[in-house]
């Protein structure tokens, strides 16, 4: 008999990283962030990174404040990174470490923001986070000296770089925090590097 034809779907869903049941996480994932947007302003005011806010001891906001965005065309924005990232990341890192990772980055970028960037009176999105994510695992292909890594360290360093760049010189959107995605990437870089010399320690054991 001659062999089965290849399953597209299962080949396209391997490729995203979407398969073994992982869909159901990431899909998990955006559904909240839609149901957070659902709650309104009210919700978004609450939540978000806020320096008053923080300042009366709303510390909860170092977290919340990357779940709240500030319309559904954002929110889109921030879920097509993460998709992206999924695709390149999702297996470097088992699920304990991806949330060790991605709490990291929010209380760095929380903390960040706070000691090192008073002129941010507000701030909203997962942004900041993603480039966590990104940071992350481009540390583990390094490691692991994946085909794409220094494409990856390049892109994010110079991405960083430029951002800084329109800062410093008065090009950046004012609704786009840059500072955000460098606290977060440098968190991802160090939290991604100590995973991966805790993973070499116990592969050697």
């Amino acid at each position: 008999m001659p062999p089965d034809p290849p399953n597209r779907a299962a080949a396209l869903a391997a490729a995203l990283q979407l398969d073994r049941g992982r869909w159901i996480w990431l899909l998990l994932i955006v559904v909240f962030l839609h149901a957070v947007l659902a709650l309104g302003e009210p919700a978004t005011l609450g939540l978000r990174y806020d320096r008053a806010g923080l300042a009366a001891g709303g510390w909860w906001r170092l977290l919340t404040g990357h779940l709240v965005h500030l319309d559904l065309h954002h929110l889109v924005l921030n879920e097509l990174g993460l998709v992206l990232l999924w695709a390149l990341f999702a297996s470097d890192y088992d699920p304990v470490e991806w949330c060790t990772i991605v709490l990291a980055g929010a209380l760095a970028i929380g903390a960040g923001l706070w000691w090192f960037s008073p002129g941010v009176i507000w701030y909203v999105g997962a942004s900041g986070v993603l480039h966590t994510v990104m940071a992350a695992g481009t540390i583990q292909h390094l490691v692991t000296r994946a085909w794409d890594r220094w494409i990856l360290a390049g892109g994010i360093v110079v991405k960083l770089a430029l951002e800084q760049y329109e800062r410093l010189t008065g090009g950046v959107q004012p609704q786009i925090v840059v500072d955000a995605h460098l606290y977060g990437a440098l968190a991802g870089f160090a939290v991604g590097a100590a995973l991966c010399r805790r993973i070499a320690i116990i592969r050697r054991q």
